[in-house]
């Protein structure tokens, strides 16, 4: 077992979108999602952007605008249409209810699984992500 000192988290999980301010406005506006950095760099005009859940320490989302045609072909499908990502909530009715009002498009509606509480909904650049209430507390 590796000492504590040496234990290693997950830092950024990456979102390919189509455009910077589009996927900024619909992660802090729709999400909530605080914005943590946008930092414009010197090569290509790209930005360094990154978002996390309200509160969340350790889970950021860095959103990357395609640069080349490969990386413009996987906006929105990833993954080849499985869900992405997988938001966990504490309140799932609250956010659900919160995300249809701001206009999050959910494709699959709420069901209880034997995990949680869970609903399906696509972002801007089209990836699919689970909103997810644990049946109990995540680890």
């Amino acid at each position: 077992m590796k000492p504590a000192s040496c234990q290693q988290r997950l830092g950024l999980v990456t979102v390919i979108v189509q455009d910077y301010d589009e996927a900024v406005e619909f992660f802090t506006q729709l999400l909530g999602f605080e914005l943590i950095e946008d930092t414009h760099l010197p090569d290509e005009n790209k930005r360094w952007v990154v978002v996390s859940p309200q509160g969340a320490r350790e889970s950021r989302v860095l959103l990357a605008r395609a640069s080349a045609p490969e990386q413009s072909d996987r906006i929105g499908d990833q993954t080849g249409g499985r869900v992405s990502f997988f938001l966990y909530t504490a309140d799932f009715w609250r956010d659900y209810e919160t995300y249809r009002k701001r206009g999050v498009a959910f494709v699959r509606g709420p069901r209880v699984e034997k995990y949680g509480t869970v609903a399906v909904f696509r972002d801007v650049s089209g990836n699919l992500w689970d909103l997810v209430e644990p049946s109990t507390p995540a680890a």
